[in-house]
């Protein structure tokens, strides 16, 4: 018997139709992916099922004392209280003993006193009644594993850190039906692992919305789409979802162009006058106006967004180069003695758990900090565009157009000028919602305009800080494919597998007291390359096992260098090539008489050119000595 079912449901906000005609069934078992396009109506349909927003026509049935709990991508008001106050409200009777008796037991331990003690064993009392130690357990191992601190105040926590809490909640609630929307949403990779593990052992049946296209693989046993008000339901995983969700949009376009087809015969028909109006013809001309309501009834499907990225002057061959760097704040150690070379084109991730240091690490491969231990290394002519995930560069009180143009009606795209709006309209922003406040927007939107307002301007490294979040899977696809053509630097810190997997050629993982290793490729490629340290025991054990006489093994080249060394011929051709070009430019007696203000610059270039051959072939020679 279905847990709950959607018949001919409809709600629209004073414009065209959010769900026109909605139906849908959800059974004991079904862990059911929403996916639509941003501002489809994903969200809406959840507080809809929740019961939190009522619907203007259809209905909706549930099944007797249905239990359902929703995760929201917004945090509600009036939501007060301790960590652990929260957390402990979703287990309903028992809430209210398992945050008194954890709030005197925190007091006991900093207080003491007879009277706290006596209530304290009342309590136990009470709780053992009514089954209330297992819920406490459950409890204290949710905040364990979301790294919540108990006692903290829910109102003095940030907006990811609360959405962490209010998963946590509804969690402990163990409802008939959990709801879960964007849950990937500030949680880093690890976390999300056992969050996949723990739904698919612990929550039977589950609706959820995401963008993270691995999350939705690993637990999907249905997906349904929200397109244009409609809804389309598959019984399949992701991965068929996708293919058979190409082969209806194909249909889909033929059947319209077949339509379109006819629609402008009959418009030319009914042109001729005077047959048009014969009796026996008014069925046709009955039809045809059937067909321009038809017409005009019709939503078109949202375009993709229009992105391409603007590109400064190519900077120098070495972007970065840290050795034995190291980085101290707050009496614990960040990053212990890292040693890494970036070089122009490499697009590299950087992979570890919330609080680990990621953020400090890109500030230190930027400049913008300085190592307690070691030296950064800065290439030249470096143009950086930084997308950091608080979105603090777009400022909310300020118009879409203003945050783009800044103050501008036109800004430059790739040599040309373009009007902001038009501009806008590739991110899928229409006129009118160009000229609202930023603070208005989805996340999803906010998103969109933060890559908008970076990608105005031209760049050759550029920084990304959590991109993926509430983007739809469409937009990541597309947002992919320009970053792979993109042949300047790429700095990514990512909890997105997927995205990892398709843009990183290599990987900065943090592993734990400081440690930052590399790898090559990207998530997959460092899991099937990282090997655990071994415990401490172990290792004076091996050493002790080892032969005083065995010497230690060269080092051999890395992946990194291996590319490296392939691409220094060629490398060294162009400069040689460029470098006899100027001199059969700076040869030729006209060319000071014509040159002018060009002869400084040349003769710079010039310069430069020797220098970066003298540093390729001493690199080239340094590599081909490791080979060896």
């Amino acid at each position: 018997m279905a847990l709950i079912t959607l018949r001919n449901v409809s709600l629209a906000f004073g414009g065209p139709l959010l769900l026109d005609g909605v139906n849908l069934q959800v059974e004991p078992g079904d862990r059911l992916c929403l996916m639509g396009r941003n501002g489809m109506g994903k969200s809406t349909l959840m507080k809809l099922i929740g019961g939190e927003i009522p619907l203007d026509g259809g209905e909706i049935m549930r099944q007797q004392g249905l239990r359902v709990a929703l995760v929201s991508q917004d945090v509600p008001q009036g939501v007060a209280g301790t960590v652990f106050d929260v957390v402990a409200a979703g287990m309903g009777n028992a809430a209210a003993l398992l945050a008194e008796y954890h709030d005197i037991s925190h007091r006991l331990a900093l207080e003491g006193g007879d009277k706290l003690l006596s209530r304290l064993e009342t309590l136990q009392k009470e709780l053992e009644a009514a089954g209330g130690w297992h819920l406490h357990q459950e409890v204290e191992q949710l905040l364990g594993r979301l790294s919540l601190d108990p006692e903290a105040e829910f109102a003095t926590l940030s907006g990811g850190t609360k959405r962490r809490v209010l998963l946590a909640r509804a969690l402990a609630a163990a409802p008939d039906i959990l709801m879960l929307d964007e849950p990937t949403n500030h949680l880093d990779i690890d976390t999300i692992l056992w969050l996949e593990e723990f739904l698919l052992r612990e929550v039977k049946t589950l609706i959820f919305v995401t963008h993270d296209r691995a999350f939705a693989r690993r637990l999907a046993n249905r997906v349904a789409e929200l397109d244009r008000g409609n809804l389309y339901a598959f019984s399949c995983g992701y991965d068929e979802f996708v293919s058979r969700r190409e082969e209806l949009l194909e249909a889909e376009a033929t059947r319209r162009a077949l339509f379109d087809k006819k629609l402008a015969q009959e418009e030319v028909w009914v042109r001729q006058g005077i047959k048009a109006r014969r009796t026996r013809n008014e069925g046709r001309v009955r039809a045809l106006k059937k067909m321009r309501e038809e017409h005009r009834a019709r939503q078109e499907r949202v375009g993709s967004v229009k992105m391409q990225l603007q590109e400064a002057e190519r900077s120098g061959h070495l972007v970065v180069e840290a050795e034995g760097v190291s980085f101290d704040w707050a009496g614990r150690t960040i990053i212990k003695n890292l040693t890494t070379t970036i070089m122009r084109g490499d697009r590299v991730g950087i992979i570890g758990p919330n609080g680990a240091g990621k953020t400090t690490l890109l500030r230190l491969l930027l400049g913008e900090i300085s190592p307690k231990d070691g030296v950064v290394r800065l290439g030249t002519r470096q143009e950086v565009i930084y997308f950091d995930q608080m979105r603090e560069q777009l400022d909310l009180e300020k118009s879409v157009q203003e945050n783009v143009g800044e103050g501008n009606d036109t800004i430059t795209i790739n040599g040309k000028p373009r009007h902001v709006i038009g501009y806008l309209q590739d991110f899928l922003f229409t006129p009118d919602r160009a000229r609202s406040p930023v603070r208005i927007l989805s996340g999803g939107e906010r998103n969109r305009l933060l890559l908008a307002k970076l990608f105005a301007k031209p760049s050759n490294v550029l920084v990304m800080d959590e991109p993926t979040n509430d983007l739809d899977a469409e937009t990541l696809d597309l947002l992919e494919e320009l970053l792979a053509d993109y042949s300047g630097t790429l700095l990514l810190v990512s909890h997105d597998r997927e995205f990892l997997n398709n843009v990183a050629t290599s990987t900065l993982v943090f592993e734990g007291e400081g440690a930052v290793r590399e790898y090559v490729g990207g998530y997959d490629d460092w899991l099937s390359q990282y090997r655990p340290p071994a415990p401490a025991s172990a290792q004076v054990s091996q050493k002790q096992e080892k032969p005083r006489s065995q010497t230690e093994r060269p080092r051999k080249l890395s992946f990194k260098e291996e590319r490296e060394l392939e691409a220094l011929p060629d490398r060294i051709a162009g400069l040689e090539g460029e470098q006899e070009e100027l001199h059969r430019t700076v040869a030729d007696p006209e060319f000071y008489r014509t040159a002018g203000a060009d002869v400084a610059g040349i003769n710079a270039r010039l310069a430069e050119l020797e220098a970066e051959l003298v540093e390729a072939y001493r690199r080239w020679e340094e590599l081909e000595a490791l080979r060896q």
